[in-house]
């Protein structure tokens, strides 16, 4: 299939846009939907975009939510999985500059590679 640039915006509404508001609910309720033990609070970049709407690293805090339903679906055990969620996650840059994050894709191939190893 090929590639398509439509899929890859932002929705440009401003923070007291009502219509925000209901995609980031309706994403909370994704995720409740998907695992009833998820814990609380949500991290806001997973009910949230990006101006391009690809994300290709997530918080430390996001990906540490995720854990418990990762290794399930993957069957692994969840102190594996958080031991490659802690390996692909970098600091800030020059120890000050932005905040620490977690290259997903890199995480994903790591996971994938345990499921065939």
């Amino acid at each position: 299939m090929p590639y398509n640039a439509q899929g890859s915006s932002g929705s440009n509404f401003g923070p007291t846009n009502p219509a925000l508001t209901d995609e980031v609910k309706g994403r909370i309720d994704a995720l409740k939907t998907a695992s009833t033990d998820m814990p609380k609070p949500v991290p806001v970049d997973l009910v949230t975009s990006s101006g391009s709407g690809l994300d290709p690293k997530i918080s430390p805090v996001a990906a540490a939510y995720q854990i418990d339903r990762v290794a399930k679906a993957r069957r692994l055990a969840p102190n594996a999985v958080a031991a490659l969620v802690e390996r692909y996650t970098t600091g800030r840059q020059f120890g000050v500059l932005g905040e620490p994050r977690v290259n997903v894709l890199q995480l994903n191939l790591a996971l994938d590679a345990m499921k065939r190893g």
